[in-house]
């Protein structure tokens, strides 16, 4: 069976045959998508996207952050870079993507548009995402090193699954919406550090809306265009590969299980450094006075991505290890995005410190982990290591998400309670998610009770 047709069926699962504790995951995510997009709403980014989708006009189906409503397509646009502003969404180091930015958008746009139940959203957005993290896996890490965004490719096949199960496509639909996907999906890495990044995930998003619309309208497209001939995958990497991506597929395993949530206001491949010296801090009483240096071993994958020697502005600041390293010995908060700031760049302590920290790619070290030594000024040595990939319960997990929603937004939207009863209306959307409409999560969205 092709990844194709493996795609296809998951396409078409049953809601009946999601797990609990994928569907959990999932709904994770919607709360802390939408967090990330309010917050994210009065970036410059989010203002010129939303007067340039109104501006263009068109029936106003969707709700986009920081207010209006516009076409699904437009709204699908707008969501997805606005709440990949800030870059503190989650990711899933399967594939190295944000599934929620590019694919959450989508499904609420569309189910704005449909009509559908809040469920029915969630749901499409997990049957989305797990979509996307499988074909990332086959287009491999060779695909993300040459400098492709996986959070916009393969999270355009994605999201036109999540859109297109929401439109009721059929399996000859389905199938002609990945075609056209094929030749629409689209991201690069080079944007990174830009109001581009963002815009990488805004662009998955619509196209998925697109792609599953057209479909649905009658648009045909290449049989298989995405591991045809000439296709999506064929052309996209030099070394892709099925092995073992399919050997234990939904509903058995969910891989977006294993999604991880930034507690962190910047690169996610740089969370496990910030993680391992913020603990050395805290246990030695680490100042930057007191490090002579320190030797960081990472993942080679993260050389391109996360090591800017020199940045320039702060959203450059938050793919520098050497920068981030500096400001958590300094006792900058990471997690806030106020720290990152364009005079983040011009510190001039932290570009003296960003001297004494070298970065050097080990194949050994995974990319959810890092490890190192920091040399102190009386000569010793302190090892360092620090694995995102060790499981968090849920109750952990929830109140690490309250903790970063409350520093972005203010307490006062979290309410108490484990995801229950007397929650704010944001806790209170993902408890009771089945009572509500796509176009409740709408309102939330833009800032109004449900």
């Amino acid at each position: 069976m092709t990844t194709l047709s493996r795609l296809l069926d998951l396409a078409a699962l049953p809601a009946a045959q999601i797990p609990a504790s994928a569907r959990a995951m999932a709904r994770f995510s919607l709360f802390d998508w939408m967090v990330c997009g309010r917050a994210g709403s009065a970036e410059p980014l989010a203002g010129i996207l939303r007067d340039y989708v109104q501006a263009e006009g068109g029936r106003p189906v969707a709700a986009v952050f920081g207010g209006g409503r516009v076409p699904a397509r437009a709204a699908a646009l707008v969501n997805g870079a606005t709440s990949h502003a800030l870059d503190y969404d989650d990711t899933h180091f399967g594939h190295v993507g944000h599934p929620s930015v590019g694919i959450y958008p989508a499904a609420l746009a569309v189910g704005e548009e449909v009509g559908a139940s809040g469920g029915a959203v969630a749901d499409a957005f997990l049957i989305g995402a797990e979509a996307s993290v499988r074909l990332g896996m086959v287009l491999g890490a060779v695909h993300y090193n040459r400098g492709f965004h996986q959070t916009a490719t393969a999270g355009a096949f994605g999201a036109t699954i999540a859109a297109g199960r929401l439109y009721g496509l059929d399996r000859a639909q389905m199938r002609a919406a990945l075609g056209l996907c094929a030749t629409r999906a689209s991201g690069l890495k080079s944007q990174f550090g830009t109001m581009g990044k963002p815009y990488n995930a805004g662009i998955a998003a619509a196209n998925g809306v697109e792609c599953a619309g057209l479909a649905r309208a009658g648009l045909t497209s290449a049989d298989d265009g995405v591991m045809g001939p000439q296709g999506f995958v064929a052309t996209h990497s030099d070394g892709p590969s099925e092995a073992g991506v399919w050997d234990a597929p939904p509903p058995g395993q969910f891989v977006f299980e294993a999604v991880k949530y930034k507690l962190h206001a910047c690169c996610h491949g740089t969370h496990a450094m910030i993680e391992a010296l913020a603990a050395a801090k805290h246990g030695h009483d680490l100042t930057l006075k007191r490090v002579a240096a320190i030797t960081l071993r990472t993942s080679p994958r993260w050389l391109t991505v996360c090591d800017i020697k020199a940045p320039r502005t702060g959203l450059e600041g938050k793919f520098s290890y050497a920068w981030l390293a500096g400001m958590v010995l300094a006792g900058i908060p990471t997690a806030a995005d106020r720290s990152y700031g364009d005079a983040l760049a011009a510190d001039p302590v932290l570009a003296a410190f960003a001297g004494r920290v070298t970065v050097t790619g080990d194949a050994t070290v995974g990319d959810m982990q890092a490890a190192g030594e920091i040399v102190l000024t009386d000569g010793s040595v302190l090892p360092f290591a620090h694995d995102l990939a060790a499981p968090l319960a849920h109750a952990v997990l929830e109140r690490s998400l309250r903790a970063k929603a409350a520093g972005l937004l203010g307490a006062g939207l979290l309410g108490t309670g484990l995801l229950g009863a007397g929650a704010g209306p944001l806790w209170q959307a993902v408890a009771g998610l089945d009572d509500l409409s796509a176009a409740d999560l709408g309102r939330l969205l833009m800032g109004a009770a449900a």
